[in-house]
């Protein structure tokens, strides 16, 4: 077949473009490189920094250009339906271009968009979220704009626009799936996002006998919505209580490839406490034998069919249980070599990215 796939997060697009191309089909990938992460694409569609009118008039004709050529696919995937950084308004434009071009065109939930927005708010569909624990609003300053911005404004127009006519949606996670589950049953599949395994990505955590290394990574504009800020605050209370027994690996935005070089010397990650579920960062850390803190709720194993391996710390949205979970691992570090090997099987058995492309093909096709 040959596909189109159009915008980037964490580096899905890519890996399944990827894995496609090995299964045989032709893909282009079409994204900005999901900012300063700048994963690798076909077509850059990265908006200049500049703000004034000479630069927004140059985007727009680069756009017009790459648009005139994005024509006759077997299969379009949007990463989102916001899946070009230009106002929500403008969007409609362009997907409808795209919408002339194909008989299927595809939207992923992988992401903040109305739906997601609007179960996360709502204090019923999961017990936590980016946005509240329980009924009680997390305090950070970009919550209200954010929900203006998503579900009353103009973007969570455009999401509900083009989620009633694309031809099918993917939730790459569970809460993703349970926002949509009650909106679109049929049209809704949930597929695991994939990861590059190989046979020799990773290796077992914990066996040298040393320090228990841990790695946190910050991004400046979304550590409070991501909770890293919490985990940040017991990580350095950990290294303060057992400062030989575990070292800390804190970056900052910094590229891709940086990141999972400085990431890959490490035995434990910490990620996204607000989550149920491990999303591309963890997994990626996962498939290369590191041990996750984070997101492993009973509803992440559920939906996956996972009766056996529990490789994920699971945590709660709080100081302390961050805390106490890291506490527990230094104090009895023999644990990690086990998590590790779980880690490592629980990638390959879910996620491995020609596995996961396959189950594309299939959602694509069906019918």
């Amino acid at each position: 077949m040959k596909i189109l796939l159009v915008g980037e997060y964490s580096n899905v697009h890519h890996t399944l473009a990827v894995a496609l191309r090995t299964l045989g089909h032709d893909v282009t990938l079409a994204t900005d490189g999901d900012g300063w992460k700048n994963y690798p694409r076909d077509i850059d569609l990265k908006r200049p920094e500049g703000k004034g009118l000479v630069s927004k008039l140059a985007y727009g004709l680069r756009l017009e250009r790459i648009f005139a050529r994005l024509d006759q696919y077997d299969v379009i995937q949007l990463i989102n339906p916001i899946f070009l950084p230009l106002r929500a308004e403008r969007i409609m434009r362009y997907y409808r271009r795209l919408r002339r071009h194909t008989q299927r065109l595809y939207v992923g939930a992988f992401g903040i968009d109305f739906y997601y927005a609007k179960a996360a708010l709502d204090g019923h569909t999961f017990r936590y979220s980016d946005f509240l624990v329980g009924q009680t609003p997390h305090d950070f300053e970009d919550r209200a704009t954010w929900m203006a911005d998503w579900v009353e404004g103009p973007k969570g127009q455009v999401c509900r626009d083009i989620m009633a006519d694309c031809d099918g949606i993917v939730a790459g996670l569970y809460e993703y799936h349970a926002a949509y589950a009650t909106v679109y049953g049929e049209k809704l599949a949930f597929i695991p996002f994939p990861v590059a395994v190989q046979l020799d990505n990773g290796h077992i955590r914990g066996t040298s006998g040393g320090p228990i290394r841990f790695f946190i990574g910050i991004q400046r504009h979304r550590s409070l919505y991501k909770g890293t800020d919490i985990m940040w605050r017991a990580l350095r209370r950990v290294a303060e209580a057992y400062p030989d027994a575990c070292e800390v690996v804190r970056v900052e935005n910094v590229p891709f490839a940086e990141y999972c070089r400085l990431m890959d010397r490490s035995d434990v990650i910490l990620d996204q406490l607000y989550s149920y579920t491990p999303a591309m960062n963890a997994l990626e850390a996962m498939a290369h034998g590191m041990v996750v803190v984070g997101g492993g709720e009973p509803e992440n194993y559920a939906i996956l069919g996972e009766e056996q391996l529990r490789p994920i710390i699971n945590v709660q949205p709080n100081e302390r249980s961050v805390y106490e979970a890291l506490s527990r691992l230094v104090r009895h570090p023999e644990m990690i070599a086990d998590l590790s090997r779980q880690s490592m099987a629980y990638v390959s058995r879910h996620h491995d990215a020609q596995k996961v492309a396959r189950q594309y093909v299939d959602f694509w096709t069906r019918g």
